[in-house]
């Protein structure tokens, strides 16, 4: 029975159908001049920022994406595509260039974060993949992001895989928690494909499995000397402290890696652990939470001045439980090099090819303005930058622990305002003047 994994080959088929009943029409009435076409996201109230994330998976879809002969074959049985049109699709590749901004940069709404310049048919039917691509990695890395602006220094791990919605979705959740600075994942596939760092304790069912807590703490100490993070929640917290600390001391050990608290009262039980460690002389011994913990949690535990050394966050993580989906969109902005608007209320688009112009100053992002993609602000950085052309990439692809420290520097240059995560502050990027002139014409009848 197939499993449901997405491959390589299924690559062409992961698109909603729309996109291949439009791009016929195109085909048949010869509308394949260039297109320009924008991804960004729309306010929200919640979000003050992003975190880019997901453009090395979309690269990759776009080099790869080939019609074979049973996808083919599964079209032609539905009876709605012409024979010329699957002829057209069977030598079809992406041969267009893209403009994006980095993975680990600093983001805001309406921003336009990809800019595809294609062919129509080309540009059209990659819509669907690519918002599916960069929209759980940017919402989850800047869930992760704001659980790393409140940790203070202290240590954060994605333990969120079993609970995210699906496999895919687990590996895309470590890969991007890891890029807004996590410092690994429970998530084994995640650490051998992604080279993040695995990091684990035990289960509950470990302790229930053996005889008593103490057994089962010296079976694991035995294991993983260096290693061991005992979960001491099983029965009674300060007991299972106790008991920790007994087959430590049993075992003449010197020193133990750390606990687990994973459900009660945590700010007192923490309190109360660390000088049980502390009286027995294990000072060095590190203090990991988990359950149910995101930014907030996070953010009160520590103002609090409660002693935790690390978090293990899963649930709340992977599926960015405040603000479960972005609000994203890919417009045509631009075709056969006439710009164009889109005029809906509440959902009105910029037209043409546009650039992120960020402006710095003492060491904090000043200002975002958007413009023209010609046009030039004097001062400012480029936020989007040449990644692929002629349908190959053409940028030097980072590795996930440069991006990560991309990131690390660019969440320093949010001014404290909108880094703050009860601030519903926007950070409202300017529009050129250049850009608010065609706009202003469009407009007019």
């Amino acid at each position: 029975m197939p499993f449901g994994f997405v491959c390589k080959k299924d690559f062409p088929l992961l698109c909603d159908l729309y996109e291949l009943t439009m791009a016929q029409i195109y085909f048949k009435k010869g509308m394949n001049q260039r297109a320009v076409f924008d991804f960004f996201i729309r306010p929200n109230k919640k979000r003050v920022y992003y975190v880019m994330a997901g453009l090395e998976q979309l690269l990759y879809y776009l080099e790869h994406l080939r019609f074979g002969k049973e996808e083919i074959a599964y079209l032609r049985s539905l009876g709605i595509f012409e024979e010329e049109f699957l002829e057209y699709l069977s030598h079809f590749r992406f041969s267009g260039e893209m403009w994006a901004v980095e993975e680990g940069e600093i983001v805001f709404a309406n921003e336009p974060l990809v800019s595809v310049k294609a062919p129509l048919i080309e540009a059209q039917i990659i819509e669907t993949f690519l918002i599916n691509t960069l929209q759980h990695p940017i919402l989850v890395a800047t869930k992760a992001a704001r659980c790393y602006s409140v940790a203070q220094g202290t240590v954060l791990v994605d333990f969120g895989l079993r609970r995210a919605h699906g496999t895919d979705a687990g590996m895309k959740a470590a890969r991007s928690a890891y890029i807004a600075g996590f410092a690994g994942t429970s998530n084994m596939l995640a650490g051998k494909k992604f080279g993040i760092p695995v990091i684990g304790t035990m289960a509950h069912s470990f302790i229930l499995a053996h005889k008593n807590e103490i057994e089962a703490f010296k079976d694991f100490l035995a294991q993983y000397p260096e290693n061991a993070v005992l979960l001491v929640d099983t029965f009674d917290t300060l007991q299972g402290v106790k008991n920790a600390i007994k087959a430590v001391k049993s075992m003449g050990m010197k020193h133990f890696k750390g606990i687990r608290l994973d459900s009660g009262d945590i700010a007192t039980l923490a309190v109360q652990a660390r000088k049980m460690l502390d009286n027995a002389g294990f000072k060095d011994t590190k203090i990991i939470v988990s359950g149910g913990l995101n930014e907030y949690k996070i953010k009160e535990l520590l103002e609090q001045k409660i002693p935790i050394d690390g978090w293990g966050v899963g649930t709340e993580l992977v599926v960015s439980a405040d603000v479960p989906y972005l609000d994203c969109a890919y417009k045509l902005v631009e075709y056969a090099d006439k710009p164009k608007m889109k005029l809906s209320p509440h959902k009105v688009t910029l037209p043409a090819q546009k650039q992120i112009f960020r402006f710095e100053s003492g060491g904090e992002f000043q200002k975002d303005i958007i413009d023209l993609f010609d046009n030039s602000h004097e001062g400012s950085k480029k936020l989007l930058q040449k990644v692929m052309d002629n349908g190959e990439i053409c940028y030097e692809l980072p590795s996930l622990q440069q991006i990560q420290e991309c990131f690390k520097h660019n969440i320093t240059m949010l001014p404290k305002k909108f880094l703050d995560i009860t601030s519903d502050e926007p950070y409202v990027p300017q529009i050129g003047k250049a850009l608010q002139d065609l706009c202003e014409k469009l407009k007019t009848p």
